[in-house]
């Protein structure tokens, strides 16, 4: 059949016309579902991952355009801080260029999820309109990274890539220095509250860290690495990153008999619903308990929040650069992060 796949093989292979292919891929309501699942069969078999949607929207293959899979449900991506500042450096750098931005939301962590629902994301990835893609917070093996590897699109990840151009921070060495400043202020007894699937506040064992958010895994790491041995780390799952997944964590922390003297937040938008919580309960945060964050987003300054500062615009600026230009900018890109002390640490309670 030759080493090049085409709509026409799959016709041929599925023993239907060219056009049930392209329905099967691009208007499924035209096809009975067992019809469709049937090409869509042959399709992964052999190995083909949809038609071309630029080459089938514009002769020039140029679509102008740049997906962003989004890790997020996409009304709350308008809410996240970073997913904001992160959406600012992209489109500031793809303006200059006159290419725009398509949103595709798609879980980050596909276990848990149906067969059904893991086609219906990947559906949208195929019918993109794109000429390359960013996807923050995901890995190669992801079912979304795969699908635009199979369109043989540009692709930038945040994580490390054993293919794709990546810009990266050192999310285990940031980890670290959360863990010092705290291990140096006296504290010993430390939950970390970290972005994971299912529901906030549920204490979680060493066998469910794996299925965590590669950002959260690297910075639990971290701080692990950094705390004494005796230290005491209890790992909590704070949900998605929103406020009210945070509060939901620290009320869930906070009612535990052996309450810890610091909180860590692998989001500034947790840890801030965690100082507020603490503070509902009657603690002086910095005082009664520390709190850190993540980011150093806008609202870590308002909240007195210390927590990890990490270039997020500029990361949005070079992940635009390197799709726009692959010739003249590197393949990977380590970001410096630091980490910036405000009030809402201070020495353990009793040093």
């Amino acid at each position: 059949m030759g080493s090049r796949i085409t709509l026409r093989s799959v016709a041929e292979a599925a023993g239907v016309s060219t056009a049930a292919v392209s329905y099967a891929f691009s208007r499924p309501h035209r096809l009975s579902a067992d019809l469709r699942e049937r090409i869509l069969a042959v399709a992964r078999d052999l190995g083909y991952a949809g038609p071309n949607a630029a080459a089938r929207s514009l002769r020039t293959g140029q679509a102008n355009a740049i997906g962003v899979i989004l890790t997020t449900e996409l009304a709350y991506a308008f809410r996240d801080p970073y997913v904001l500042d992160l959406l600012g450096g992209l489109a500031e750098t793809l303006a200059a260029g006159r290419s725009s931005l398509l949103l595709i939301p798609f879980a980050p962590v596909v276990a848990g999820l149906t067969d059904a629902e893991v086609r219906e994301s990947l559906d949208a990835v195929h019918r993109a309109v794109i000429d390359g893609a960013v996807a923050d917070g995901l890995t190669d093996d992801h079912p979304a990274v795969r699908a635009l590897a199979d369109r043989s699109l540009p692709l930038v990840l945040s994580n490390e890539s054993a293919s794709a151009r990546c810009v990266l921070i050192d999310d285990r060495e940031a980890g670290r220095a959360v863990g010092r400043h705290l291990a140096d202020l006296g504290h010993r007894d430390v939950a970390m509250v970290v972005a994971a699937p299912g529901e906030p506040g549920r204490i979680l064992p060493t066998v469910d860290e794996a299925a965590l958010y590669p950002y959260s895994r690297n910075r639990l790491a971290g701080v692990r690495d950094a705390l004494p041995a005796g230290a005491r780390l209890r790992v909590v799952s704070g949900g998605s990153n929103a406020t009210a997944s945070g509060r939901a964590a620290a009320t869930a922390v906070l009612a535990t008999a052996e309450r810890p003297t610091a909180i860590v937040a692998d989001s500034d938008v947790l840890a801030a619903a965690v100082a507020r919580t603490a503070e509902g309960r009657g603690l002086r945060v910095g005082r009664d308990l520390s709190v850190t964050g993540f980011d150093d987003v806008p609202l870590a300054a308002a909240a007195g929040l210390t927590t990890v500062r990490q270039p997020i615009a500029e990361k949005g600026r070079l992940m635009a650069r390197m799709l726009l230009d692959p010739d003249g900018t590197p393949h990977r890109v380590t970001l410096p992060t630091h980490l910036v002390v405000r009030s809402s640490t201070g020495p353990a309670p009793g040093r």
